[in-house]
């Protein structure tokens, strides 16, 4: 990445990239303001990444580039979000998957046969 910078002619000071994993968006934009940095979202065809935050109680899941990393001032670090009204992923993934015991699929009652016909059912006339 250092050769990358080195072949850019910006006027603008090299910022150091803060760590903002797991912070809440507005805590995280607050972090990365004070460094100079601005949030941004991964897909640069998508909406900007306030617009996805917005009414949401959102975490930041991951980021580009990694914290530690250096940018040029005004930069955008580019975050994924996770709203926390959405089941966390992740914790799902730590443990074991699902059991594939046959006995799960087996119903409590036992399965019962259904003559499909025109007809009322019996003991309820048409009105």
């Amino acid at each position: 990445m250092s050769d990358m910078l080195d072949d850019d002619q910006r006027a603008a000071d090299f910022v150091l990239v803060p760590d903002v994993v797991g912070e809440r968006f507005l805590k995280a934009r607050e972090i990365a303001q004070a460094a100079g940095l601005t949030l941004a979202n991964p897909d640069p065809d998508g909406p900007p990444i306030s617009e996805l935050a917005w009414r949401r109680n959102t975490t930041i899941q991951s980021q580009f580039p990694d914290p530690g990393s250096v940018l040029y001032r005004y930069d955008s670090l580019r975050v994924w979000l996770r709203s926390d009204l959405e089941p966390d992923m992740a914790r799902k993934l730590d443990g074991p998957p699902p059991s594939v015991d046959s006995a799960h699929a087996i119903p409590d009652d036992p399965p019962r046969l259904v003559e499909l016909t025109g007809e009322e059912p019996t003991g309820k006339a048409a009105e």
